[in-house]
């Protein structure tokens, strides 16, 4: 991984066998990134999402190997508790040129991937919403 910061913006490279979360978080605490916005693009061989249930409070995941197309990671960062925390979502596709997506859980890297970290000045924590039993923005 390799990244240069230009003002408010970083631009971010996650090497092949790196694992797109843990990256992430490493940029984001030596940055000291509280809150920003994220997009890149990018190809996996093993990635797992998530789709939330509210019936059930938890996440179902699926994990897909093989050679994807990254077509889109999107999310952010924010904090809870004043900690790090990441919510980011991943659209693949396949050789076929079927689309996967979801919550990304986890993405190793198999070529590239080109991230632009958009930081914010400010701070927006989150709170656990009781009905959804989800990590919600909490506007003061």
């Amino acid at each position: 991984m390799d990244y240069r910061r230009f003002d408010d913006k970083i631009i971010a490279r996650i090497d092949r066998t790196e694992e797109v979360q843990e990256k992430l978080k490493e940029i984001a605490l030596k940055e000291n990134i509280k809150l920003a916005s994220i997009y890149g693009i990018g190809a996996t061989d093993d990635f797992t999402i998530g789709l939330y249930s509210v019936s059930k409070r938890d996440y179902k995941e699926k994990n897909f190997k093989g050679e994807f197309e990254i077509l889109s990671i999107i999310g952010s960062i924010s904090t809870l508790n004043g900690e790090y925390y990441p919510h980011l979502h991943i659209s693949t596709s396949n050789e076929e040129g079927n689309v996967f997506g979801g919550h990304l859980k986890s993405a190793k890297i198999s070529v590239t991937c080109e991230l632009t970290i958009n930081i914010i000045d400010g701070i927006v924590e989150r709170q656990k919403d009781e009905y959804t039993g989800l990590n919600v923005y909490k506007f003061n």
